[in-house]
């Protein structure tokens, strides 16, 4: 497995002979113009996760790439090739499955409405299990090796995401959804997590394939 941490939450992977896109969102540019994908794949509607405006462009340059989305992003956005993947559904491609857990995005106050979200575990044989959880800490999928651990959001705290990294358990991880913090915010939340969960967290913000261990 390889994996390319892209800015905020979009990540890369690739793993099988398949390469899978993750959230690619107005928060990145390192998306821009990637070809090669055999999958691209949306967790929510909000636009750091989804930029409506160059996804198209996206598509036209991975025209065999499937493009599949949590059921509501296909409703707030016209894109094309578009299908939905709710929460409970499992996507086969090559010898690698991807499921999509959990069902909503995490309160951010009680008077904004709740929107969908889905997080994505995604494993192959020989392969570390890997979870995106899209902007939500409420569900913990079991077996999970790799996680891609949000390091802050206006829908959650310090106290939130330390306890999800200890529930998850996962042996490595690398800080997501990190595009509204500065320098000092980000070393703030990996140190914490690092000192108070078993997760060991490795910095990829240049944006280079890794393998994790």
């Amino acid at each position: 497995m390889l994996i390319s941490h892209l800015g905020h939450s979009t990540v890369r992977l690739e793993l099988a002979g398949r390469s899978i896109l993750i959230d690619p969102g107005n928060f990145s540019t390192a998306w821009h113009g990637l070809t090669g994908l055999d999958l691209i794949v949306v967790t929510h509607q909000h636009l750091d996760h989804i930029d409506p405006i160059r996804l198209p462009a996206l598509l036209a340059a991975n025209p065999e790439a499937k493009l599949m989305v949590e059921p509501t992003v296909a409703q707030a956005h016209r894109l094309p090739r578009a299908q939905p993947l709710a929460p409970g559904t499992r996507l086969v491609l090559g010898e690698v499955t991807l499921s999509a857990v959990g069902g909503r995005h995490a309160v951010i106050h009680r008077d904004i409405p709740r929107i969908g979200n889905i997080g994505l575990v995604v494993e192959a044989p020989g392969e570390p299990r890997f979870f995106h959880p899209g902007d939500a800490l409420d569900t913990i999928p079991e077996g999970v090796d790799l996680a891609a651990v949000p390091a802050h959001g206006p829908w959650c705290a310090m106290k939130e995401i330390i306890d999800f990294a200890r529930q998850l358990g996962a042996g490595q991880g690398f800080l997501i959804h990190d595009g509204l913090i500065n320098q000092r915010g980000w070393a703030l939340s990996f140190e914490r997590l690092n000192d108070m969960t078993a997760t060991v967290l490795t910095d990829h913000r240049d944006g280079c394939p890794w393998q994790p261990a």
